[in-house]
């Protein structure tokens, strides 16, 4: 049998428990925070409070893959644990790791993260697409054999990315909306939502996009950044309702008391919840 397509799994856990992203971004000045070492202990003491107080009740966590790495295999090993139980726990694991290259390389990355059989294996990962839409064709591929999602960068909220995403092509469409585009064949026909996702900074305001890809867009920038809930309707207009608007600090800075993390998160999701109805 095929797997469930991982569109249809956000979908219903969006549906259920709230349409919310909370990331784990174990920033050394976050540890601190806590009252934690920034070192492989804290790390871990870190990740499984999160993981404990959120994953049976969020729809999506987002580990930021670099903050394990900087640790090495030791923060790898922690990364690899926390992937396994929150997904047990029931909620979505998105790797958030950005990854971009080409041919076998890409398709190395994709068995990292998208192959049943890795111990890396998530439920959707960040890729970026600006070596050519056609290079991510290894992670589609494979997320559509596992039914996992892939979550493509679009319109990303830091400065910088303008010089890229806004370029315009031979016919006018900026650089984003021919990602964007893509997306959309991607997802032509999926039901109750396709599997391949953008990102769309809700820091952006008007992004003068067709944000129309029948698919999953993650919304960082949520709290910390400046963005709120009530900015979402604003920003992606009709698309609203496919919003996975994603939290960190706004969440994590509640900790280290696991009630203080879920009633962030649960404030956040009703406030997600809200705006979304009255956009």
């Amino acid at each position: 049998m095929s797997p469930e397509p991982f569109g249809a799994r956000l979908r219903h856990a969006m549906d259920t428990r709230g349409p919310l992203c909370v990331g784990i971004d174990p920033h050394a000045s976050l540890l601190t925070s806590w009252g934690l070492n920034d070192d492989v202990a804290g790390l871990e003491r870190f990740t499984r409070t999160v993981v404990d107080a959120l994953a049976d009740r969020v729809a999506v966590l987002k580990p930021q893959s670099a903050f394990f790495e900087r640790f090495g295999s030791r923060g790898t090993a922690v990364l690899e644990k926390a992937v396994e139980e929150a997904r047990a726990a029931g909620a979505l694991v998105l790797m958030d790791a950005k990854r971009g290259d080409i041919g076998s390389t890409m398709g190395a990355y994709a068995a990292t993260y998208l192959d049943k059989d890795s111990p890396l294996f998530s439920d959707a990962v960040t890729v970026s697409p600006y070596l050519g839409f056609g290079s991510l064709r290894p992670a589609l591929d494979a997320a559509a054999a596992s039914g996992s999602g892939v979550f493509v960068l679009a319109l990303t909220s830091n400065p910088e990315g303008a010089e890229v995403q806004h370029a315009t092509v031979a016919d006018g469409r900026s650089l984003a909306q021919v990602m964007l585009d893509h997306m959309a064949a991607e997802n032509a026909g999926a039901a109750p939502l396709g599997s391949v996702g953008a990102v769309v900074g809700a820091t952006l305001g008007d992004t003068g996009a067709d944000l129309a890809i029948n698919g999953p867009l993650l919304a960082p920038g949520i709290g910390a950044q400046g963005a709120t809930p009530a900015d979402l309707p604003r920003v992606f207009g009709a698309s609203a309702g496919n919003v996975v608007p994603s939290v960190s600090r706004g969440v994590l800075r509640h900790g280290p008391d696991a009630s203080g993390l879920r009633e962030a998160a649960g404030r956040f999701s009703d406030e997600v919840r809200a705006a979304v109805s009255d956009g």
